[in-house]
């Protein structure tokens, strides 16, 4: 099966979401990307018992530091899926990619040098 996605998500593999940390939410936003959602396994199977937990955590601080900022925590967000729903993903996928689209440009695109064409949405899975 074919999932169709958004062409602007960039999915980034990681082995588990735990392996997220705010310094790599952080800088995704401040290279210009409009918006990040983890992609991380259902509450309670985590292979390494507390990954997605910790992933959880530290997309909820990035979400608050951003709503300090003005940026908006809402740009930024953690979904639990399993690896046998793809088109559950495909649907997060397109439903955060027009979230992000109504929101429109990340108030930190351009700062940091990036042409007006940047990327939309970032997955670390």
């Amino acid at each position: 099966m074919r999932l169709n996605y958004p062409a602007n998500i960039r999915v980034v593999k990681l082995p588990c979401s735990g392996r997220v940390d705010v310094i790599h939410l952080m800088k995704a936003m401040e290279e210009g990307t409009d918006g990040v959602f983890v992609a991380g396994c259902l509450e309670g199977d985590c292979h390494y018992q507390v990954g997605n937990l910790r992933a959880r955590k530290r997309v909820e601080y990035v979400r608050e530091l951003l709503d300090r900022l003005g940026v908006g925590g809402e740009r930024v967000a953690m979904f639990n899926i399993s690896a046998g729903q793809g088109p559950r993903f495909a649907e997060i996928a397109r439903e955060m990619t027009e979230k992000i689209r109504s929101l429109g440009p990340s108030p930190l695109r351009g700062r940091a040098g990036r042409s007006e064409g940047g990327r939309k949405a970032e997955v670390a899975a």
